[in-house]
């Protein structure tokens, strides 16, 4: 009665069904363990056991790093995109209005003022394009398996196994 009590009340840790045993020691020079120590923070894990466990055994690790001038490029992007489609629209809308409203000379004299604004967006358009061209050459690149934007210099260093 008394052990039925004990095997009942059992507090502690469950053990675990395969324990880490072997514990491991490595000295590194201050070159090293700064070249460690950097890629151990890219790779955002909380535990430098598991880092360390990854890198020997070559698993994958994936780092996902945001670029802040390339976030604000794109967003920048995006606002000029959504004020080209506002244009746009009133660009139809005031064409309309012009055509019904004014005689036929002045609709004429009114429309060669918007198509000399209309020409000032294009050419402003075309250095958007020719900018994040040059921006996507020089600082982002595509794998060409997956069509993702990599970062070339940001890497961690730790590669998959080849087979």
């Amino acid at each position: 009665m008394v052990t039925d009590k004990i095997k009942s009340k059992q507090v502690g840790r469950k053990p675990k069904a395969d324990p880490c045993r072997h514990r491991l020691a490595i000295n590194l020079n201050d070159v090293d363990f700064a070249k460690f120590q950097s890629l151990y923070e890219q790779s955002g894990l909380q535990d430098r056991a598991h880092f360390i466990t990854a890198c020997i055994f070559e698993r994958q690790l994936k780092v996902v790093k945001i670029d802040k001038a390339a976030m604000d490029y794109y967003m920048r992007l995006t606002t000029f995109y959504a004020q080209f489609r506002a244009i746009g629209v009133n660009y139809n809308q005031v064409v309309k209005a012009i055509k019904a409203t004014f005689t036929e000379k002045k609709a004429l004299a009114f429309l060669y003022k918007l198509e000399q604004a209309t020409k000032d967006l294009v050419a402003f358009e075309q250095r958007i394009t020719d900018l994040t061209a040059e921006f996507e050459r020089k600082y982002l690149c595509y794998d060409s398996k997956n069509k993702i934007k990599q970062y070339p210099l940001r890497r961690t260093g730790i590669q998959p196994k080849q087979a």
